[in-house]
């Protein structure tokens, strides 16, 4: 029995297992039934499992670990998201759903983890990295500080993508996702009677101006060239309708494809906002936290996936991305330390696919089969790779 039949022979069984997950999302750092149900699985394959590894996270090796080990990373948390797709699986907690695909991810892992474990010898060392938390951007963080990535020659991540249709992928070498980061700014004024704001200094005034003015000075100090997001997703102050608000706070994002430059946003923004503030009487404490920095992919390793999906699905149905994506993605995190790429996996059927992040979020699961084959091969083929040269 060839590889491709025995991913058939197990298929109907990782639906099951996707549609288990899907009904049972567990939110950022409380994956603790996912990981167990993992770690599970992954035991009676045959893996050496680790657990604990990140707060909830789950490591698994297979083969000599005393040599060169590629490696695979799947995220498995879930969104505070209703779920609203009225599927016989649907979440059954709620307020919580998989509605950025992660429950598709895990499968593809554990699909991947299967076929090793039936393949007679690995020329190489194989390990799978479960990560929780990417959705708060801190789980990579956690798992590579308790050494998930040590001694990792080489890793590859995978995403669904809503944009693209079931049976296609979509990869990039370089950028494929940008830096991300949280900004807090906490705008000081002057209370006072909403008769006679003259005799106040109003908050809510001057952070309307820092909402449009940072939009006005990206567009005329920044180079166009390098692009930056900045937006702006709570803002709160006030107490009655009637009084100026002496303070107010907003709350938002940016994003960057530039690390270099990136690392220089602190500065100006921070040199904007008390700008703005001070000629309007007002001041401000500004913070930012920089939560990721850009996926990179490696142009070897990104070209070993488009080259085994193009054996596997046709020339046609792999797509060569022109443009990064301005969304974040803690992979970038284990980037930092070893080499790796990510692609796109298409889950779009015949009606097209919701949004990731939407409450109608439901890709094709046909999908699952398609990343499982991509990504087995892809691994073979390095390892392959490997041994030509060691020889």
């Amino acid at each position: 029995m060839n590889w491709d039949e025995r991913l058939s022979s197990i298929l109907p069984e990782l639906i099951e297992l996707r549609r288990h997950l899907h009904a049972h999302p567990e939110l950022s750092g409380k994956e603790h039934q996912t990981a167990a149900l993992i770690a599970g699985e992954l035991r009676d394959y045959g893996w050496r499992v680790s657990e604990g590894i990140g707060r909830t996270g789950v490591t698994a090796d297979l083969g000599d670990d005393a040599g060169l080990i590629v490696g695979l990373r799947v995220d498995m948390d879930a969104l505070p998201i209703e779920e609203r797709t009225g599927l016989p699986y649907a979440s059954l907690n709620q307020g919580v759903m998989h509605a950025c695909g992660h429950d598709l991810h895990t499968c593809i892992g554990l699909g991947v983890a299967r076929l090793l474990a039936m393949e007679d010898s690995l020329i190489s060392g194989v390990r799978l990295i479960f990560q929780p938390a990417e959705e708060l951007a801190e789980g990579a963080r956690w798992m590579k500080k308790d050494g998930a990535t040590d001694e990792l020659d080489a890793l590859f991540g995978v995403h669904v993508c809503p944009a693209l249709d079931v049976g296609t992928i979509g990869v990039r070498t370089g950028s494929l996702t940008a830096a991300a980061g949280e900004l807090k700014i906490e705008i000081q004024g002057q209370g006072g009677h909403g008769a006679r704001p003259h005799e106040a200094v109003d908050a809510i005034w001057i952070a309307s101006r820092v909402v449009t003015g940072l939009q006005e000075s990206i567009s005329r100090r920044l180079d166009a060239q390098t692009p930056v997001v900045v937006s702006f997703g709570r803002i709160s102050g006030g107490k009655a309708f009637n009084v100026i608000a002496d303070k107010v706070r907003l709350l938002g994002t940016v994003r960057c494809l530039d690390s270099t430059f990136h690392e220089t946003l602190p500065g100006w923004i921070e040199q904007t906002v008390q700008s703005i503030c001070r000629s309007l009487g007002g001041d401000a404490v500004v913070q930012y936290r920089c939560i990721t920095p850009p996926v990179f992919n490696d142009p070897h390793l990104t070209d070993l996936i488009e080259h085994s999906a193009v054996e596997l699905l046709g020339l046609d149905k792999v797509m060569r991305l022109e443009k990064p994506s301005l969304g974040a993605e803690d992979f970038a995190e284990f980037l930092q330390n070893v080499p790796g790429t990510m692609f796109r996996l298409g889950v779009a059927g015949i009606n097209g696919c919701a949004p990731l992040h939407n409450g109608y979020f439901a890709p094709e699961e046909r999908s699952l089969e398609i990343g499982i084959r991509v990504i087995f091969s892809t691994m073979m083929s390095w390892m392959k790779e490997k041994q030509i040269e060691g020889a």
